[in-house]
């Protein structure tokens, strides 16, 4: 399987796919239209640095998909940049889609001249980004009682 990661805006076409995921993992349930998350996920449509949203694809078919927001947590507004929303088809899963995804979004955050990263996990998610190199800063964060995690950049 050739992984492709592509951003969002240049792949428009996986919009659609993209929301949708995104949507039926965290946001339906909270009764939360999914025209809530077509919008926000239309910010990350223009040039600006962030937020951005990336696709994972081998040609035209979705894999799955990461985001890089300013913030994840409210209560936190002082940590920012986050990766967000990582998601891979379930059929895609144990091929490491979700962790050229993750990659390639702290790349793109360094490459920004920024030079740390966050996210935040629940505890079955926890080991995926430890051997990533993510280091926990914080545990049972939130209502949801998630770990948030950093990712520096090497000096």
């Amino acid at each position: 399987m050739k992984i492709t990661i592509s951003d969002l805006r240049e792949r428009p076409e996986f919009f659609d796919t993209v929301a949708d995921r995104i949507w039926s993992t965290w946001w339906e349930w909270r009764d939360f239209p999914l025209s809530y998350i077509r919008g926000r996920l239309q910010e990350n449509m223009n040039r600006e640095s962030i937020p951005f949203a990336l696709v994972a694809h081998e040609d035209t078919t979705f894999l799955g998909t990461a985001s890089v927001i300013s913030s994840d947590l409210e209560d936190l507004p002082q940590f920012t940049p986050w990766v967000a929303a990582v998601w891979v088809d379930p059929k895609y899963r144990k091929r490491r889609v979700g962790r050229a995804l993750v990659a390639r979004a702290v790349d793109e955050i360094f490459a920004l001249g920024i030079g740390h990263a966050y996210l935040c996990a629940p505890e079955v998610r926890r080991n995926f980004y430890l051997r990533q190199g993510w280091l926990p800063i914080m545990e049972n964060v939130g209502s949801r009682g998630v770990t948030v995690f950093i990712r520096k950049q090497l000096e």
